[in-house]
């Protein structure tokens, strides 16, 4: 389950790090006709970069897709506080050394993150820069039933960590934009098997996305 109270301590220490600056800004309102809320809808790929070592055999985690959404809020011209998360499940196949499928985990990522985001609104072209905290759920950890792994309780603990975006988003109309983004989340889980610990899954995902986006 989702810890939301690491999610609020979050929250808070990226508005307590926020100067006085980030302020309510009038001149803000009238470039931007007072939209400081947007709402992204995308589809993602989720690339493992490192690989755990389970019951001391190295293991490969394959890379997922998808559906995103995301929600921000833009209390600076130059600033937003954005919740994202996977509206559906990643799915990953796992392999032993020799590449041979010896079962499959899904996982769920949700992330609260401060934004920066360079230019002003009225430019059509605005890359931004992103830092938070995420947490990942992972369920459905399911051995193939002759792999080595056949008729044992596998469980992956909940990954926890910093989560880093780079992104741009492209104005399409007054209202709507589109959104290119890629994010790293750092982070590790423990793996159990029948219980007992036996490895400590550092996947440290990519995930690379694309969404349509509204302002309101």
């Amino acid at each position: 389950m989702i810890r939301f109270r690491h999610l609020s301590v979050a929250l808070l220490g990226a508005l307590a790090i926020a100067p006085a600056a980030f302020a309510q800004d009038s001149n803000f309102d009238s470039t931007n006709d007072g939209k400081r809320f947007a709402v992204v809808g995308g589809f993602a790929v989720s690339e493992p970069t490192s690989d755990p070592t389970i019951a001391g055999a190295s293991t490969q985690f394959d890379g997922g897709t998808a559906a995103t959404l995301s929600a921000s809020w833009y209390f600076h011209e130059n600033f937003a506080v954005e919740a994202w998360g996977a509206a559906d499940k990643f799915d990953h196949r796992v392999r032993d050394a020799n590449n041979y499928k010896i079962g499959s985990v899904e996982s769920q990522p949700y992330a609260l993150s401060a934004q920066y985001h360079f230019g002003n609104s009225e430019q059509i072209v605005r890359p931004f820069l992103g830092l938070g905290y995420y947490e990942s759920n992972f369920d459905n950890e399911t051995p193939e039933p002759t792999g080595p792994l056949a008729r044992q309780r596998i469980g992956v603990e909940t990954a926890k960590g910093a989560m880093a975006t780079a992104g741009v988003d492209v104005t399409l109309s007054p209202s709507w934009f589109a959104r290119a983004d890629l994010r790293y989340l750092h982070g590790d889980s423990d793996v159990k098997v029948n219980g007992d610990k036996v490895g400590n899954a550092k996947l440290n995902p990519v995930v690379v996305g694309l969404g349509l986006g509204v302002r309101f």
